[in-house]
């Protein structure tokens, strides 16, 4: 059994803190359960592309209000706490947190994560071995 509380995860190299996004990284491929999960905070009124070509990407909403735009059909879709939202085709998506607002994401990643990856210039993660 794993047990843990964000606090234990706030400060260490599985928190991971960028210019728009603070990811805590709770779950991750060590574990060895096949996914990995964060606590991602989306920071007030930042805007970013990705893709993840490598991940399929399940996101709920529990603070925060913002959009996601599927850049292939030019659908934008507003966030709010109880959102959620599945990157199951390797979506090309603009996520924004509204000005003023943060958005906390609980983000489900399969592959899992190996917990300090950061985007490289497609906005993807790579996949690792």
């Amino acid at each position: 059994m794993i047990v843990k509380n964000l606090d234990d995860v706030i400060g260490t190299d599985a928190d991971v803190d960028t210019e728009g996004w603070n990811s805590r990284r709770l779950i991750y491929r060590d574990a060895g359960v096949g996914y990995s999960v964060n606590d991602t905070i989306i920071k007030p009124g930042y805007e970013m592309e990705f893709q993840y070509l490598n991940h399929f990407e399940t996101v709920y909403c529990i603070e925060g209000e913002g959009q996601i735009t599927d850049l292939a059909r030019n659908v934008t879709h507003d966030i709010r706490p109880g959102t959620i939202y599945v990157l199951n085709e390797h979506d090309r998506h603009v996520l924004r947190a509204n000005k003023g607002t943060h958005m906390r994401m609980v983000c489900v990643f399969n592959p899992p994560l190996t917990g300090r990856e950061v985007h490289d210039a497609s906005g993807a993660y790579a996949l690792s071995d």
